[in-house]
């Protein structure tokens, strides 16, 4: 019945239901910190490597794969929607990186990025995960408004793998927030709430990005591919680095293949 009741849904309405998804196993990781007060580097380092093969997955098969199949169908070279989308992602993601402020995880204060401020660390570091959490809400978004589009590559089975696969990679995210957060003398419940926070911003991007293909039907090959440049520039520009920052590559490593192999295991099984 349940099923039913979601299929009977509109696509934005879906997008928004599956993004609450997301954000809500944001929350349940972030709510580590009532069990733990800190959280060991190899361990956070296979969560980011594992966030980061989940997103390079994903980006694929639940991204630049429909966009290239959609584009074959119009006027344009089929490779053309899918490389224009993708850059102008990325270059998206860079101008956001410089404008707003932001902390990684493990790093000083003083070697915060984008604009100058005064915002506390805490604040900093929760900007930080919330620049990795808008590509992924819009990816998920823009997967269920591909569903208007009625594209063969373009299924629900297929946007609910997506989902699935945000939500999991979302739940060592959401904890490796929070705890950091907790070390750095935050209340357990303060740190709860901001590492939670970071997640709140993908049902926003969800909406959006489904809004925007339901109406514009003929931006969704570069809309799907947009997305998927986004989550590729976080993975290079943001998730590596910070899992590399220790020297120990190999949990990592072994976190991303994990990852990726999840995110393709559902991604093909449910797609």
């Amino acid at each position: 019945m349940i099923v039913e009741w979601f299929i009977g849904l509109s696509h934005v309405t879906q997008a928004l239901i599956a993004t609450l998804f997301t954000w809500f196993v944001t929350a349940l990781g972030a709510a580590m910190v009532f069990f733990f007060k800190t959280i060991n580097r190899r361990i956070l380092d296979t969560m980011l490597g594992f966030a980061a093969g989940v997103m390079v997955a994903a980006s694929f098969w639940s991204l630049l794969a429909p966009a290239i199949e959609m584009a074959s169908e119009g006027p344009l070279p089929a490779w053309m929607p899918a490389v224009i989308g993708f850059l102008l992602g990325g270059l998206f993601l860079w101008g956001i990186d410089k404008i707003l402020p932001h902390l990684h995880i493990g790093y000083p204060t003083e070697e915060a990025e984008g604009m100058k401020t005064t915002w506390r660390r805490s604040v900093l570091l929760v900007l930080a995960i919330t620049l990795h959490n808008f590509p992924e809400g819009l990816a998920v978004g823009v997967a269920f408004g591909a569903l208007a589009a009625g594209i063969p590559s373009a299924s629900l089975a297929g946007a609910v793998a997506l989902a699935l696969g945000i939500g999991i990679q979302n739940f060592p995210e959401g904890a490796a927030v929070s705890v950091p957060l907790r070390r750095e003398g935050l209340s357990r419940l303060k740190s709860f709430w901001l590492g939670q926070l970071s997640g709140m911003v993908e049902p926003v991007a969800g909406v959006l990005g489904a809004a925007l293909v339901v109406l514009m039907r003929p931006v969704l090959p570069y809309a799907l591919a947009f997305a998927a440049g986004a989550m590729i520039y976080v993975v290079v520009e943001e998730l590596i680095p910070e899992a590399q920052t220790q020297k120990d590559t190999h949990a990592a490593t072994f976190g991303a293949m994990l990852g990726f192999a999840i995110m393709m295991l559902l991604d093909v099984a449910l797609g």
